[in-house]
């Protein structure tokens, strides 16, 4: 059900401006994570279209950003400006031996995703190394989806080990999703 799913909605997204979503969404997140604190944020280098969370450099630049690496063990977390190599997959990420940040300093994570579901499901590439990498971390850790409003939807098919994100951010802004919420998170 989710490779066929996965076509569909890769289709769907081919067809939306991913680049004025990226901005837009950019721009309402960094408002979001200024008015909550959070200083330490893990971005994505976006591929395959992705909306991209990189709008945040310039429209909250007070905070430190830091990407995500991927490996057979999971992922990891590196300086936004540590050097860089190329995956098998064709996406940009920090080099083998770049320097590691602990995950749990994070305040944020933006998360890529094909698709978001209204109560925080998540589509992915079917990898799960997001998944993995969420359920370590702290629950003060903001977990926000950055998705185009056309691909949120209204449920998503779930397996066991997936984690849904707190947040969703949209070309409309940043909303939490329909489930319950620890008060310090929603905290202004």
């Amino acid at each position: 059900m989710k490779p066929e799913l996965r076509r569909q909605l890769l289709k769907r997204r081919a067809r939306l401006d991913t680049e004025r979503i990226g901005e837009a969404a950019a721009a309402a997140l960094a408002d979001f994570l200024r008015r909550r604190g959070a200083g330490r944020v893990l971005l994505y280098l976006p591929f395959r279209g992705e909306p991209s969370p990189l709008g945040l450099l310039r429209r909250y630049p007070e905070a430190r950003y830091f990407l995500p690496r991927t490996a057979p063990e999971g992922l990891s977390v590196h300086p936004f400006d540590a050097p860089r190599e190329r995956h098998r997959y064709g996406f940009e990420q920090p080099a083998a031996g770049a320097p590691e940040v602990d995950p749990a300093s994070l305040d944020a994570v933006v998360v890529p995703g094909l698709a978001f579901d209204r109560a925080g499901g998540r589509l992915g590439y079917g990898a799960g190394y997001y998944d993995r990498f969420l359920a370590t971390l702290p629950p003060r850790v903001l977990r926000i989806g950055l998705v185009p409003e056309a691909l949120v939807l209204e449920a998503l098919p779930r397996d066991p080990w997936d984690v849904p994100v707190d947040f969703l951010a949209t070309e409309r802004g940043v909303r939490p999703v329909l489930r319950g919420r620890e008060p310090d998170k929603m905290a202004p």
